[in-house]
């Protein structure tokens, strides 16, 4: 049987999308852009990809379909969580809908009792998703997490700037950009950067424009708070004969402050 392609999108928003279109999508066809991701109809979804989680869970998640995208993915996850237990973890990772595979990515980060190191083990797999969206969701996940024990996660995710994939060395510094998107900031790095410095080093001249884009995006953030931190930066890394790839990082960095 060969596999459905998604049907392309016919308008720029939401409400441009084909009723067809939506159709398949909460049916759980994966979503070819941010506005059919945007798009989704949860409960729809969630009685369509687990409907043993039952008719009061769907009706508890359709109740909060007012709230934010990020919200409501929680939202999601705790009752997957709460109804189905940590065995449909594993189900949810492979499913063919990548806002299932969010769901997923918000289980790791509402399992009880796992320890840092426990839930990246069990998000590395999303960090490397080939969905755009999964890779988001994998990092809002666990973001508090990450932040509320900042100094481990630097540890944890040093590595990570090292790996042969750049969805995950991306991931390393996506998680803890200072500022983010669609996320709460991050204080201690608004107040010293330079903390965040063991994630950056590595990828100062990273070949990817997906890893460039993110340190460039992490010291621009940065720049909001500390410009005179991030003007140094990028002064150190640019002396001599920095890389292409260097130079590209501090000129999006600076793009707010100028040099």
């Amino acid at each position: 049987m060969s596999k459905k392609t998604p049907a392309a999108p016919t308008g720029r928003g939401v409400k441009d999308i084909s009723a067809d279109r939506l159709a398949q999508l909460n049916a759980g066809e994966p979503a070819g852009n941010l506005t059919e991701c945007l798009a989704v109809d949860f409960a729809e979804l969630m009685q369509a990809a687990a409907p043993q989680v039952g008719a009061e869970a769907v009706a508890a998640l359709r109740a909060q379909a007012a709230m934010g995208i990020s919200k409501r993915m929680a939202a999601a996850a705790r009752i997957l969580h709460e109804g189905l237990g940590v065995d449909a973890f594993k189900p949810l990772r492979n499913h063919r809908s990548d806002t299932v595979r969010g769901w997923a990515c918000f289980m790791v980060g509402a399992m009880p009792d796992l320890s840092l190191k426990q839930r990246l083990a069990l998000i590395r797999p999303l960090a490397d998703d080939a969905h755009f969206g999964v890779r988001e969701w994998a990092w809002l996940a666990l973001r508090p997490q990450l932040a509320a024990e900042l100094d481990t996660a630097l540890e944890l995710l040093r590595p990570w700037t090292a790996d042969s994939s750049e969805r995950v060395r991306r991931y390393a510094s996506e998680s803890l950009r200072p500022r983010g998107v669609w996320c709460a900031h991050i204080a201690a790095l608004k107040a010293d950067p330079g903390r965040g410095l063991p994630l950056l080093e590595p990828l100062r001249a990273d070949p990817a424009v997906y890893v460039q884009d993110s340190v460039a995006n992490w010291l621009n953030d940065a720049s909001k708070d500390q410009p005179d931190w991030v003007r140094e930066v990028c002064a150190r890394w640019s002396k001599g004969k920095p890389a292409e790839a260097t130079e590209r990082i501090c000129k999006r960095a600076l793009r707010s402050i100028g040099a």
